[in-house]
């Protein structure tokens, strides 16, 4: 990165100043199958998207840089690799966020695998953005509750939520991730997002189970920094419903209150 240049996650803290709140776009390597692929990173780009995550809790292909190559071809969009294994790494990328499963207590999640990683995102000067990560109960089991052998936090216990969130800030994370899991049945309460966003000052990312503009909306409302969707754009990736997704997350009046 040069001097003069922003680095993504300070990209990524702009979006929040200047919209509110920010859309992600999830790509799943393992799900892109379509020569139209482009078309849809170009819709999203057009439709208000405000950066795209790349990656999935398997991978199933050997994908992963060419699809990345592919976005980057195709918008001037952040490009994040949101990494499900220690295989989804590439300098393609604007960034990575460098995960910790905080919800959990799979040491492998908290420190093993970010100790293999290290070195070879040094390498190639990737940069980090170190997220404290939760999976919360979303009505099923995912695949990241599967792959990462951890319990997910109760989604009627936004206490225990705060808590990590809490913790993570402490420890000198960037950014908080509540995640009810790609394909959930149940999205994250509102009630978590509100208590979280107010307890802790760093940027919120919530995804998982968002299937409506309105039920993105209310995330936004709530005190989410960024509204992700995959599953539903990965269904229905016309550029009206990108923008219907868009424009309810950039338009939801966020009413904050100070921190507790």
């Amino acid at each position: 990165m040069k001097d003069n240049q922003m680095s993504t996650y300070e990209r990524l803290l702009q979006i929040k100043r200047d919209r509110g709140a920010g859309y992600l776009v999830l790509v799943d390597p393992d799900k892109v199958h379509s020569a139209g692929f482009p078309v849809f990173i170009e819709n999203a780009t057009a439709a208000g998207a405000d950066a795209f995550l790349v990656g999935g809790s398997l991978m199933l292909s050997n994908e992963f840089d060419r699809v990345l190559t592919t976005i980057k071809k195709h918008t001037s969009l952040p490009v994040v690799i949101f990494p499900g294994s220690l295989f989804q790494i590439s300098p393609a990328a604007d960034a990575i966020l460098y995960i910790v499963l905080i919800s959990g207590r799979n040491p492998d999640n908290l420190i093993g695998n970010h100790v293999i990683a290290a070195p070879i995102i040094k390498r190639m000067e990737l940069e980090t953005i170190s997220t404290g990560y939760m999976l919360i109960e979303g009505g099923t089991v995912t695949s990241a509750e599967f792959m990462s052998n951890t319990r997910p936090i109760p989604r009627t216990k936004p206490d225990i939520a705060v808590a990590h969130a809490v913790a993570a800030e402490m420890m000198g994370m960037k950014l908080i991730y509540l995640e009810a899991g790609s394909g959930a049945v149940q999205s994250v309460p509102d009630e978590m997002i509100q208590k979280v966003s107010r307890s802790c000052s760093l940027p919120l990312i919530v995804g998982g189970g968002i299937r409506t503009p309105q039920e993105a909306r209310k995330k936004a409302e709530a005190g989410a920094s960024f509204v992700v969707t995959g599953t539903i754009t990965e269904e229905n990736g016309r550029r009206s419903v990108l923008e219907e997704f868009a424009d309810a997350i950039h338009s939801a009046a966020v009413r904050r209150s100070p921190p507790l």
